[in-house]
């Protein structure tokens, strides 16, 4: 499968036509002033900043916007002619048709009147060269108006800042109304399971966790051949794909069982072997009718937080990966460059409660989250949110205590367990997560996914109500959900269960529950077992590893005879569907 090359054209440098007191919609703005004209019984007037934001062999995204500098209109219509070659595949904002070389993009009903000053703004995906240029004319409700354009393809001003995606181009939650791609391999293997066909046809992520993913590994499907295949699913409605973004240098620098095939200074090959073509892929406006998701380099980031330094957690990897700072780097890069098309909505990992919800670990992590969104390019509007619990097996509800409660005059916060956390559980971390984020200078609207894949934790030994007041720790202990030994054991966990099943907007601030992990794809192996792919061999894995300091010196709590990580686990697979939660 060839690969298609993609050039990121950044603010676009225009000259600016003025005709009589005509400014540009914003000062510094990149603006294509085009003057409209004017008619006997109304003065018109506008400009018209047209921005190629992407260009590609084969494509382009473009943004406009249409500032009215005349007298007021109840809709509008604007006009222009393409190149031979060029045509229109999708638009957002506005109805854009095109007959022949003549495209119209007509105002909707929310946005065609345009009192003096105010603005509209839209924008498109085409076929194209990859050559494209500003067109030289427009028209607006039939007034032609001539002015001499330079096309966007200089070369990039350095000093330009980076252009956000096209204004209006997504929805607030891709989830709400749409359907959510179910990968055919996953649901095979589901399927062939006894039992399995009751959740074979759930939607789970597409994993792609190392550079020959890209194109199918060990003969399984590429992303291309995933994404035709969610042409298929996705008939007349909506469908979101989801994608697990996975493969940073240095990746997973305190989890030997995941380690990737990058190097800790590779992250040259990162961008372009790994990001790039990823995001050329993403970019074909073949695929631009799809929502998708992406979820950003899992476990990564809260790393550098917990487990470096002069922690007992921390490891030299892990220092590393602080130093050189190319965590930071490869997220900034992949939401820059995925970012730019209108479609992908990025979503970055943000461990668990059991991970960064301590006082700690809370702040920092939201800080570092947001240097990591805004360098190599990235801005916050490339962030349409954050997951948790990825791949984890936390409580979504801890039903039976509160984080207020106390017993005998002891707070929950001090039991055991919970360990002066501020958190029982994934939807109120969630959330109090999301307030966190939005207060060091994220979106207001970001949104939080779940993922729910392994935390129903039912079965026989689900409780039925609180623990005995005996003591905090057998209030505790005899009522919680999650059932693990410790939180800090994330390895293969024995006795987990499906936890919700997906669902769109199911609280305040939560976009979707998803099954991010496919169930039923291992943690790690057991056992150290040779493999091509760069997976190592990580004790906590090991069901009888006494622990470390990350688990506090527990038993791992992981099931027995595990293969490496990613490849199918049938023993786990049977007891997710047994203990899980709503009962299947």
């Amino acid at each position: 499968m060839s690969r298609t090359s993609r050039t990121t054209l950044r603010r676009p440098r225009m000259a600016l036509i003025a005709a009589g007191a005509l400014v540009a919609a914003a000062a510094g703005s990149a603006a294509a002033a085009v003057p409209f004209g004017t008619a006997a019984a109304a003065a018109a007037g506008c400009t018209v900043d047209y921005k190629i934001q992407n260009q590609w062999n084969g494509g382009l995204t473009a943004s406009v916007s249409v500032t009215n500098t005349g007298d007021a209109v109840s809709s509008w219509q604007l006009e222009w002619s393409f190149a031979a070659g060029e045509k229109v595949s999708q638009g957002w904002n506005a109805t854009v048709t095109q007959s022949g070389a003549a495209v119209t993009a007509k105002s909707l009903s929310y946005n065609g009147a345009l009192a003096t000053g105010s603005s509209a703004s839209f924008g498109f995906n085409a076929t194209g060269s990859g050559n494209s240029t500003v067109p030289a004319t427009f028209k607006l409700n039939g007034v032609t108006c001539n002015g001499d354009v330079t096309g966007p393809t200089d070369p990039p001003d350095p000093t330009d800042p980076p252009t956000d995606p096209p204004a209006g181009s997504k929805v607030n939650n891709p989830y709400e109304g749409a359907k959510v791609y179910v990968n055919p391999e996953w649901s095979e293997k589901a399927a062939a399971e006894p039992g399995g066909s009751r959740i074979s046809n759930q939607p789970t992520g597409v994993w792609l966790d190392r550079i020959a993913a890209i194109k199918g590994a060990n003969g399984g499907m590429g992303l291309r051949d995933h994404l035709d295949a969610a042409l298929t699913q996705k008939g007349s409605g909506e469908l979101v794909v989801q994608l697990v973004i996975y493969n940073l240098p240095g990746r997973d620098c305190a989890a030997l069982a995941s380690n990737g095939e990058l190097g800790p200074t590779e992250i040259g090959r990162y961008k372009t072997e790994y990001i790039d073509p990823i995001a050329a892929i993403l970019a074909d406006s073949k695929y631009a009718g799809l929502r998708i998701v992406t979820t950003i380099e899992i476990d990564s980031l809260p790393n550098l937080v917990t487990n470096t330094g002069s922690r007992a957690t921390a490891t030299p990897a892990c220092d590393v990966m602080k130093a050189n700072g190319n965590y930071q780097k490869g997220v900034g890069y992949a939401l820059n460059k995925l970012g730019d098309a209108p479609n992908v909505y990025n979503y970055i990992d943000a461990g668990h409660h059991g991970w960064i919800g301590w006082d700690d670990n809370f702040g920092a992590s939201a800080d570092l989250f947001h240097e990591a969104a805004t360098t190599e390019g990235a801005t916050v509007a490339d962030v349409h949110g954050f997951i948790t619990n990825t791949a984890n097996y936390s409580a979504l509800k801890e039903t039976n205590f509160k984080i207020e409660d106390s017993v005998n005059g002891t707070s929950v916060r001090q039991s055991k367990w919970v360990d002066w956390n501020r958190y029982t559980d994934e939807q109120s971390f969630a959330q109090a997560f999301r307030n966190e984020l939005v207060s060091v200078g994220f979106k207001s609207d970001i949104g939080m996914l779940i993922d729910t894949s392994r935390n129903g934790w039912g079965g026989t030994q689900r409780p039925t109500g609180p623990g005995a007041t005996t003591s905090v720790d057998t209030y505790v202990d005899g009522g919680r959900i999650d059932r693990r030994i410790h939180l800090g054991n994330w390895c293969n966990q024995s006795g987990a269960g499906l936890g919700e099943r997906p669902t769109a907007a199911p609280a305040a601030g939560i976009d979707a529950y998803v099954w991010m992990k496919p169930p039923g794809e291992s943690d790690g192996s057991s056992k150290l077992i040779d493999n091509p792919d760069g997976k190592g061999f990580d004790r906590m894995c090991d069901p009888t590893y006494t622990g470390n300091a990350r688990n506090n010196n527990s038993m791992s709590g992981a099931l027995p005879d595990a293969p490496i990580s990613g490849q199918w686990f049938s023993a786990q697979f049977q007891e997710l569907m047994k203990n899980a939660y709503p009962a299947l």
